[in-house]
């Protein structure tokens, strides 16, 4: 049989296999609009601290806490820890302490040996809070007021001991919007979110944006000691969690947390490489076999078209109609318009293109430059695997 012929049938094959997996497991999660609400006279409402890193988050910083500050939720604190910002974050956070006493702003001024400075920055936060549950966030995510009174209540139902949420991207650009669709695709297929909840598998999660957890259980494990220099901070939380026989569960909360991600296409390419190599676990023969998964099942069914014929063709176009499909579904989820359509055409590009510079870049630097700190190679090649 014609090595061709034996190839489409494998792409269209997996492609369908992915389409399937993705589709099929984001119907089964749960969206946080559908839990009801923690009401006040509901037993007594544990405290809950959160806390968010800062470190030069002067323009976004404002409207996310203001956010945060209209939850309606109590028992709350706010902890933010200012993490050696030199721009006005350290100001916009001294006004806003001085509006509202729940807001408690920690100054770092020296990062320690051996920590990634957001790292060190939740760790620090965590021990100061005084709550029976810790929310960690970032300093640019807008929240809806019911959100942790939604969280709260499938916590204490169901007796989680972490919940983390999916949140939606507002991207500028339909590039960029596809962009993001195509990446929250390919976290979906490794991580598989759905899948969290039972204890028999393996699959975990964290969501920097929403990683709810008790705070016994962030102590039992050692907080963020064990991955203090991990890039991926939110997801080997979630990992070390989970495989330490904790109560997980992930939902999807687009219609609780936004955020914009990214400003423009080159600013999430610039964005991803820092990061890109720690997923493959610093592992240049991972890179290499990523990037040919890439180019096999999206890139070569659109060449294929038009350098095969019969057959062949016949099956690559399903390959290639099935991405494109797995593709509009995910910007239907997400609430992206689907006129990001044509560019799912371009991004397997960009993200090889990611891909491969990340792990250049990172090589010859020899380590990743993160919000004007050296991060050594070595130091982290030491990182537990993430996968």
């Amino acid at each position: 049989m014609d090595i061709l012929l034996i190839l489409a049938a494998l792409v269209l094959l997996f492609n369908l296999y992915a389409a399937i997996d993705i589709i099929a497991g984001t119907l089964q999660m749960r969206n946080l609009r559908d839990i009801k609400p923690l009401s006040a006279g509901e037993n007594k409402r544990p405290k809950v601290s959160i806390i968010v890193p800062a470190c030069n988050e002067a323009d976004t910083i404002e409207p996310a806490l203001r956010t945060l500050l209209k939850l309606d939720y109590d028992p709350l604190e706010i902890i933010v820890i200012n993490d050696r910002s030199t721009d006005r974050t350290g100001e916009v956070l001294s006004r806003l302490g001085q509006e509202d006493p729940r807001l408690i702003v920690h100054e770092v001024t020296e990062l320690p040996a051996g920590w990634l400075g957001k790292n060190h920055a939740l760790y620090r936060g965590a021990g100061l809070a005084t709550g029976e549950f810790l929310l960690f966030t970032d300093a640019d995510i807008l929240f809806e007021p019911s959100t942790l009174t939604r969280a709260m209540s499938l916590m204490l139902r169901e007796q989680l001991d972490h919940l983390a949420l999916i949140f939606r991207n507002i991207a500028r650009g339909l590039l960029l919007g596809a962009m993001v669709v195509d990446a929250g695709g390919g976290l979906f297929f490794l991580f598989k979110p759905w899948k969290v909840a039972d204890p028999g598998s393996r699959n975990f999660v964290g969501v920097g944006a929403f990683n709810l957890v008790r705070k016994s259980v962030y102590e039992q494990i050692g907080g963020h000691t064990g991955i203090r220099m991990h890039p991926i901070d939110d997801i080997m939380l979630g990992k070390i969690i989970k495989q330490s026989g904790f109560r997980q569960e992930c939902l999807t909360g687009y219609d609780s947390l936004t955020v914009h991600w990214y400003d423009s296409p080159a600013q999430m390419i610039q964005g991803l490489m820092k990061n890109i190599f720690a997923l493959y676990n610093f592992r240049i023969s991972y890179v290499f076999i990523g990037v040919a998964a890439i180019l096999v099942m999206s890139v070569l069914p659109i060449w294929a078209l038009f350098l095969t014929s019969g057959l062949t063709r016949i099956l690559f176009l399903c390959a290639a109609a099935t991405r494109l499909v797995s593709s509009a579904y995910g910007a239907w989820l997400t609430r992206t318009t689907f006129t990001v359509i044509p560019f799912f055409l371009v991004t397997p590009y960009i993200t090889t293109y990611i891909i491969l510079k990340g792990m250049l870049k990172t090589i010859l630097n020899r380590g990743i430059d993160w919000r004007g700190t050296h991060y050594g190679l070595e130091e982290l090649k030491k990182n537990p695997p993430i996968l």
